[in-house]
């Protein structure tokens, strides 16, 4: 079946990589980047902090972890609930107890409901990042600028009432219009966590200056591969540890760089995944890694 004509010719089709926010580049073409002690490899892992609604709207469509069957869908719902009140516990032990530092994105609207919760995550030392305002807010192209803009704001302004400035910005299901980047960075935020595009902190343009890229594997994303791929969970530590080994082995030629990498709190925090987490973070000390957050990194 032929294409629609609009697919070659929606507004932002242009020569080159259809958006402008960083220039193409080859990764033999970038500086080095030299870790704090040598290290070859920096890991940054991402504990996203998300409630699901039993009555999601699904527009323009269901965040992953959404309910699954109708309403009310309970099953699904305290499953997501139990990983906010429960298994993320167990992932704050696991990572005190391997000496590493994660960074923790939060939904705004949960800020003052999972007070407790952020206190700990203090605490340990870890950051706190802005993860959109809600899992029902997804930006997209869709989405008119002044709503938009609303959104990004209102978020801010919950965690400033909260008494926290986050530098990092992950937007719900990592999802992004073309405006996104210039709200959050007007807003304040100089991290954002949606892309992918490199194995090193990028620097993308924005109408309100410098936004720094870090890369966050969608490829390693743990819910993605236990629940939608339905891998074991040793298979997922092991792929990460294999993934660890392999960027660390390439310092030599391309410097330090990062690998990035999520815990659900509902999936890895179950009791049956934690001695594969506990191995996961093992392995990742034995070899040297820097465990840095997001605003170590950027």
């Amino acid at each position: 079946m032929p294409l629609p004509d609009e697919h070659l010719t929606y507004p932002h089709r242009s020569y080159g990589m259809d958006q402008d926010r960083y220039a193409w580049r080859p990764a033999t073409e970038r500086a080095p980047i030299a870790w704090p002690n040598g290290a070859a490899l920096a890991t940054m892992i991402v504990v996203p902090i998300e409630h699901h609604p039993l009555n999601p709207p699904g527009k323009p469509f269901k965040h992953p972890g959404a309910m699954v069957t109708p309403y009310p869908d309970l099953r699904h719902y305290t499953t997501r609930d139990y990983g906010n009140r429960v298994g993320v516990y167990r992932i704050l032990d696991a990572l005190k107890a391997a000496g590493m530092k994660a960074t923790f994105p939060i939904n705004a609207d949960q800020l003052e409901r999972l007070k407790p919760l952020v206190e700990a995550i203090l605490a340990d030392g870890h950051e706190i990042a802005a993860y959109g305002l809600s899992t029902t807010h997804i930006h997209w192209g869709g989405l008119d600028r002044e709503t938009e803009a609303a959104w990004v704001a209102e978020a801010r302004a919950r965690f400033d009432a909260a008494g926290l400035q986050p530098r990092a910005w992950l937007s719900p299901a990592r999802q992004q219009s073309f405006a996104t980047l210039d709200l959050i960075r007007a807003a304040g935020f100089e991290i954002c966590l949606d892309w992918e595009q490199d194995e090193v902190p990028a620097a993308m343009d924005t109408e309100a200056g410098e936004i720094i890229g870090l890369p966050l594997s969608n490829e390693l994303d743990d819910r993605a591969l236990t629940i939608d791929r339905r891998q074991t969970e040793d298979e997922w530590a092991s792929q990460v540890l294999e993934a660890a080994d392999y960027l660390a082995g390439g310092a030599g030629r391309f410097g330090g760089r990062v690998l990035g990498f999520t815990l659900t709190p509902y999936v890895t925090g179950q009791p049956f995944r934690v001695s594969a987490l506990r191995r996961l973070l093992a392995g990742l000390g034995a070899m040297g890694v820097w465990s840095a957050t997001a605003s170590e990194l950027a």
